[in-house]
């Protein structure tokens, strides 16, 4: 039934080990009518206040910002998932996951509205006294007041916890006085509370909500960036600044745990913010293609330009599945909590903990596909895509960031292979089982007399060998390497980057089966064209990052012995990715737009 699936709780990472199916499988052919509702809200929203002054909100015009986020508030677009007893809607994950990707075609507004709704919002109602929240939640989910957050220093970015800002006790103990710096704060320039991390006597990690006029907190000129011009970008200065004690933000000494949970969902609202940013500038650049004339023709009739189209297509559908796929294990798990008695404030975190592999995941690949887009946008547009008269030109610079922050894309890689070690060395996950299992399967002769038929098995079946690539590529290394392998960056996000490959071929042939189902096969022929042709190219890429991993930690004997099982696991039928390209392009002209939305 569309609008419903049965909901089960697997564990993060475990998709890596166990088989999914595609009816216990949330996609976008799920949503709700409701659902689809408020996101053609929120695009309506962006269409009449955002759009026609994008200009304006580049050239940081004062104040113009500020009002927009409480305009966005006064529609309910900032009180998705909030809880009813502070103002907010209380809808689910799912859907403030698609408010996230309707808002994210709004370029610096977007960058502003995230920041204020997930990094400046939730460490509040996740972490704060009943007191706090009643407080500040109101006003932040109405727009009155603007959040912003605090944490990277001038010489900490990646490295959190090394932050050199302090906190220590007044003499008549009703204050703690902050020293220090934050750099690359959005929204700092108009946000009327932060939530800001310093070290208490210089060695407990703790959060702070900071007003603004707090004695002793200044800020300083806004930043020039390359991208999102209009976004708030400032640094704080904070100089013997006086906070009230409850405004301590969580426990003294815990602040990581606000830091990094927080992070978790961020990482998950930029994965769908950049779908939105994406499908925009697939639609921008199919309109120019089809009007734009080249030898006495509409360049859209072009083999290489069909090409372009089509691979962007492809890329934001695959990341749209893993992404609501995901979401929904999130909501799922959040919704178990509950049912558990757990307080609603560990709830939602303890589903984005649970799913931080997936969070890393869906970051990583997410702001590449957007990179990926926004590059081939331009190229379209030929030289017009260089000039500022044209927004493809606002969506290349805007992009660039996302590769950097919530993590940049080279510390989530690194993370992706990294917690799932670790999950299973505490048991977790049972990785070991698996693994040895995959080996013995190498050592044995592969049984081609009985070969599964029916619509999608060879799908089904290349991607089960392409988990086992993976299990195969990590297992040898962690075995060779042992304690070791923390230190080897390279081989980890080798097999990160099969990881994700992996992750989003299973989650598109998820949604793909369910849209069969639902259709049938005739009327989905082009969404098999996407799968196939993803599957296909990802297989290849998923083979280059393996051998570049067994490469640096294998030799001999041992190296052929696991190239040859790599080759084995990540072997395709041949097929012509290029008439499936033009096939997907052709109904993008038709359509004139990115026309795979639901």
């Amino acid at each position: 039934m569309i609008g419903s699936i049965k909901q089960t709780v697997v564990k993060g990472g475990e998709w890596l080990i166990k088989e999914s199916l595609f009816s216990e499988t949330f996609t976008p052919e799920n949503f709700s009518e409701e659902q689809k509702m408020i996101r053609d809200m929120c695009i309506q929203f962006l269409e009449k206040e955002v759009t026609p002054i994008l200009n304006r909100i580049d050239n940081l015009e004062p104040g113009l910002m500020k009002s927009l986020v409480t305009k966005a508030g006064e529609q309910g677009l900032l009180a998705t998932s909030c809880p009813e007893e502070f103002g907010g809607l209380g809808k689910d994950f799912v859907t403030a996951t698609l408010v996230s990707e309707a808002l994210g075609a709004g370029h610096s507004f977007s960058v502003a509205v995230s920041a204020h709704t997930c990094i400046g919002s939730l460490p509040i109602l996740y972490f704060g006294t009943q007191t706090q929240k009643e407080k500040y939640i109101p006003k932040l989910i109405s727009g009155e007041w603007a959040g912003a957050y605090g944490l990277t220093e001038p010489n900490s970015g990646s490295d959190a916890l090394g932050a050199k800002s302090t906190a220590t006790l007044s003499e008549d103990g009703k204050h703690y006085i902050l020293n220090g710096q934050k750099c690359w704060i959005t929204n700092g320039g108009f946000a009327d509370v932060y939530t800001v991390f310093a070290k208490v006597d210089g060695k407990a990690f703790t959060g702070f909500i900071v007003e603004r006029g707090t004695e002793g907190f200044t800020q300083s000129a806004e930043e020039h960036k390359m991208g999102i011009q209009g976004s708030s970008t400032v640094q704080l200065n904070f100089q013997d600044c006086k906070v009230p004690v409850e405004n301590i933000l969580g426990e003294i000494g815990k602040g990581h745990k606000i830091a990094f949970n927080i992070l978790n969902l961020g990482r998950l609202k930029l994965g769908a913010s950049v779908i939105g940013g994406a499908k925009m500038a697939i639609t921008g650049s199919v309109e120019y293609a089809i009007t734009r004339e080249q030898f006495n023709q509409s360049i859209s009739n072009f083999g290489a330009i069909k090409y372009k189209l089509a691979e962007m297509a492809i890329r934001v559908f695959v990341c749209e599945s893993s992404l609501y796929r995901t979401s929904n294990w999130i909501d799922a798990k959040e919704q178990e909590l509950l049912a558990t008695g757990t307080p609603f404030n560990d709830a939602l975190l303890g589903g984005a903990e649970e799913y931080a592999i997936e969070c890393a995941i869906l970051k990583v690949y997410g702001s590449e596909v957007l990179d990926y887009v926004v590059d081939e946008g331009v190229q379209i547009h030929g030289g017009n895509g260089f000039s500022a008269e044209y927004n493809i030109s606002r969506a290349y610079r805007d992009s660039r960031i996302n590769r950097i922050y919530e993590g940049t894309n080279e510390i989530n890689r690194l993370l992706i292979l990294d917690m799932t070690l670790k999950r299973a060395m505490q048991g977790r996950l049972d990785i070991m089982t698996a693994a040895m299992a995959v080996q013995k399967e190498l050592m044995s002769i592969p049984d081609f007399s009985v070969e599964e038929d029916g619509l999608f098995a060879k799908e089904k079946k290349l991607v089960a060998n392409l988990k086992k690539a993976i299990l195969l590529t990590a297992g040898a290394a962690v075995q060779k390497l042992m304690m070791k392998i923390e230190g080897e960056q390279e081989i980890l996000m080798h097999i990160a980057d099969m990881a994700i490959e992996t992750f989003n071929a299973e989650s598109t042939l998820l949604r793909v089966m369910k849209i069969v189902d639902m259709q049938g096969e005739a009327s989905s022929s082009i969404y098999i064209d996407i799968l196939q042709t993803y599957l296909y190219d990802a297989a290849d890429r998923i083979n280059k990052s393996g051998k570049d991993a067994i490469n640096s930690f294998a030799d001999g004997d041992e190296q052929r012995m696991i190239l040859v099982g790599l080759k084995r696991f990540t072997k395709t039928d041949s097929f012509n990715t290029k008439t499936a390209r033009r096939r997907i392009a052709d109904k993008m002209i038709a359509a004139k737009s990115y026309c795979f939305n639901v």
